[in-house]
């Protein structure tokens, strides 16, 4: 069985540098650590204090909530048009 062919960039999150490695694009990867990278920036501005482990641990925590939210909205619609196909 071959494996799926693996994509490698380097990406700049919160002043350092890390490489990624994934079958996503090069441009997924990107976006995903530009919007980490925004997001600790927007938290770090909210509270200055913060180390850079904190800072990450929230933006982390954030992320989790978001996608929560997201997914129980998907499910309510997905129940919501499963409801309208039966009537």
């Amino acid at each position: 069985m071959s494996q799926p062919k693996k994509n490698k960039t380097t990406v700049d999150i919160y002043g350092q540098q890390y490489v990624i490695v994934g079958p996503e694009a090069t441009s997924h990867m990107r976006l995903v650590a530009t919007l980490v990278d925004d997001k600790m920036r927007e938290i770090a501005a909210s509270n200055p204090s913060l180390d850079s482990t904190k800072l990450a641990v929230l933006t982390a925590v954030n992320a989790v909530h978001d996608h929560l939210v997201l997914k129980e909205k998907v499910e309510r619609l997905e129940k919501e048009l499963e409801r309208e196909r039966k009537e």
